[in-house]
């Protein structure tokens, strides 16, 4: 028995959040976002990250996203109990409430995350990543980055 789930994701851009969460991490050596807001015409999230990422690396960003959306990577399932996680996921996000069984989503080998929302079954159904734009907070280093999924 899961938590109960209050959203209803559009399952190409939430599976195009996890792989962008782990190309942050990769890349800029940032946490998972903490704020994202994902819908089916646009969707926005937010790091916090060191510096402000240039042109060049805002281009990389969107480029890698729709590599990894063309590697055709499948999205597997994972039921692990709450006390056994891997050390690779952070248990700290988790809502205090977490039931027994916690729901790994694997992405290939490029991503693992606990998660309970609904997904595509392999990169391929995403689409194609198109970066809409982004925005930087100097004062709380938060890097802003606006996409759609076509």
């Amino acid at each position: 028995m899961f938590n109960e789930h209050n959203k209803d994701e559009y399952p190409p851009a939430h599976t195009a959040e996890h792989l962008l969460n782990q190309l942050m991490i990769r890349m800029f050596g940032c946490e998972r976002s903490h704020n994202a807001h994902i819908e089916r015409k646009k969707s926005k999230i937010s790091y916090i990250l060191d510096r402000k990422p240039d042109r060049r690396e805002e281009k990389e960003i969107e480029q890698q996203m729709n590599e990894l959306i063309a590697e055709d990577l499948p999205v597997t399932f994972e039921f692990v109990d709450r006390m056994q996680l891997p050390k690779n996921i952070n248990a700290e996000r988790l809502p205090e409430d977490v039931s027994d069984t916690i729901r790994l989503v694997h992405i290939g080998n490029y991503d693992v995350c606990p998660c309970i929302g609904k997904h595509v079954r392999s990169t391929a159904q995403i689409g194609r990543f198109e970066m809409l734009g982004t925005n930087w907070d100097e004062q709380t280093h938060a890097f802003r980055i606006r996409f759609k999924i076509i």
